[in-house]
């Protein structure tokens, strides 16, 4: 049993380290009864993966301590069965990004991200973009734009995300459902929308 135990810790300790997440959580251990704006129905859906094989986008709109991070790491597990999946800070994304332009090399940085099966994006709401970090972020999701899934967690609705995108010509439209579909007219499948636009109840930080 102890065998198994530390079979199971490593195969673990290597998913983690594989997508970059800084932790573990599952769907199932999500507190749905301590927040119960988030729709339980649509994440277990969700769970199943059909958004991310059809490089669909999804996104989690919540104040801070609302679950987000929690959702997006266990949706990401459950997307690690024979996908991709990489988990990143919006802040240390676009830090990437600017010190692979310095280094003249920013295409191979913005295709690195654009391979992945799921780009995970956290945190966006909280940070301000100038031109030059927000055109490069703004690079990556349209290199995944109708081909490969992102998932993005803000504290920021949509109208919002101008704080984030500070040149208006960088920033994606507040009337579409998910920054990877900004310059798409393909609309994002209803569960998605529907978790897109779920605003849970505070509970304690994941």
């Amino acid at each position: 049993m102890a065998e198994c135990d530390d079979r199971d810790t490593r195969r673990t300790v290597r998913r983690m380290n594989a997508a970059g997440f800084p932790r573990d959580k599952r769907v199932d251990e999500f507190d749905f009864d301590a927040n119960p704006n988030v729709p339980a129905a649509t994440v277990h859906q969700s769970a199943g993966c059909a958004w991310v094989k059809a490089g669909q986008p999804l996104c989690l709109i919540g104040d801070s301590g609302t679950g987000k991070t929690h959702l997006l790491i266990a949706l990401g597990t459950a997307a690690q069965a024979g996908r991709s999946v990489r988990y990143v800070l919006a802040s240390k994304l676009v830090n990437e990004l600017v010190e692979a332009a310095d280094d003249k090399h920013p295409s191979k940085t913005i295709g690195r991200y654009g391979r992945v099966d799921l780009l995970i994006c956290v945190e966006l709401g909280y940070l301000e973009l100038d031109r030059r970090g927000a055109e490069l972020l703004f690079q990556v999701l349209t290199e995944r734009e109708e081909k490969s899934a992102i998932a993005i967690a803000s504290n920021e609705p949509f109208s919002g995300w101008t704080k984030t995108f500070t040149d208006p010509g960088s920033a994606p439209p507040s009337s579409t459902g998910s920054p990877s579909t900004a310059r798409s007219s393909k609309p994002a499948p209803p569960a998605i929308g529907s978790l897109a636009h779920a605003r849970a109840s505070r509970s304690p930080k994941p």
